[in-house]
């Protein structure tokens, strides 16, 4: 692409961002204003002559000098800690932030990448969700911020595109997971491993049989990058199709790590989704992508991250 200004560049989505682009060798800037974000992630690109860190709030500013090529908007908390800790914040990056990267690619005549997610289809009536599916959303529920600044995004992203002839693309991830994830951010996934490394009980909410789709962090990226140079504009959906209850996903986890850690039910939070699956369709017919990465390979190279960062 050129230039690539990446918003949330210091997440942990964002930051794997930059190493790929990096190393096909694209010149990155990386925005973020590090609520969520670490400086950690990124600490390894500071010296590399085609990076540049700008440490800013996207909802409140964002201009970047010389040319872009493409403007990703990865910023915006996206854990369950974070939607009661944070709320309006989510909601500004959303609008605000979004509304702004759109205002930079478009006086950059820059590709406008929006991270979307499979939250916009809430707690789904069709399994499994295609791009075609309108969703499910309480719109005043505690997950609402969340799921509504990122239909908002959509929203405002795809005006951008009849309005201003703007080049656009929206990929929907689902459940990335991988190294760099905050061991605290209470997603299942790191919340799982962090207690299973600890030897303490997993904590489980509900019974277990709700299902979601785990795509490792690499094939997100990979997904996301085929996007970002196709020119499809309606939204995509970037994940992984193989279907597990989150008890499945506790066993593997506990086999991964040798763990002997016992299982503590918790209540369901409110509006939690009782299942989650993309269609893939679009991805491979368009883009030519698939993930690649096993739930049981991916879930090893992420408890080794976190046993290196907590020295266990």
């Amino acid at each position: 692409m050129g230039r690539v200004v990446i918003t949330g560049g210091a997440g942990f989505l964002g930051s794997h961002m930059c190493d790929r682009l990096i190393e096909r060798g694209d010149d990155v800037v990386c925005v973020d204003n590090l609520v969520t974000g670490r400086a950690s992630n990124v600490a390894h690109l500071v010296d590399h002559d085609r990076f540049e860190f700008i440490q800013l709030d996207v909802s409140e500013e964002l201009e970047v000098d010389g040319p872009v090529d493409a403007v990703m908007h990865l910023a915006s908390p996206a854990s369950p800690v974070d939607f009661d800790r944070i709320p309006i914040e989510i909601l500004q990056v959303g609008s605000y932030g979004t509304h702004l990267g759109l205002e930079l690619a478009r006086k950059k005549q820059a590709v406008f990448h929006l991270n979307s997610t499979s939250e916009v289809y809430g707690d789904p009536h069709v399994h499994p969700q295609p791009e075609t599916y309108w969703g499910n959303v309480n719109p005043i529920g505690p997950r609402s911020v969340y799921d509504e600044a990122k239909r908002f995004a959509e929203a405002i992203t795809m005006a951008y595109h009849r309005t201003h002839d703007l080049d656009v693309r929206i990929v929907r991830t689902f459940n990335t997971y991988g190294p760099r994830m905050r061991p605290d951010d209470g997603r299942v996934v790191s919340n799982f491993i962090v207690q299973a490394l600890r030897g303490e009980p997993l904590t489980m909410y509900g019974d277990g049989s709700q299902t979601r789709s785990f795509c490792y962090v690499d094939d997100q990226v990979a997904g996301q990058l085929a996007l970002l140079d196709s020119d499809h504009v309606d939204p995509v959906n970037i994940g992984n199709e193989n279907e597990f209850t989150v008890a499945e996903l506790a066993e593997k986890v506990i086999a991964a790590t040798n763990s002997s850690s016992p299982v503590e039910f918790l209540p369901l939070p409110k509006d939690d989704p009782t299942q989650r699956k993309p269609d893939l369709t679009v991805a491979r017919s368009v883009l030519g992508w698939e993930p690649m990465v096993e739930l049981a390979e991916g879930i090893e190279k992420t408890a080794r991250h976190f046993a290196e960062e907590l020295n266990i």
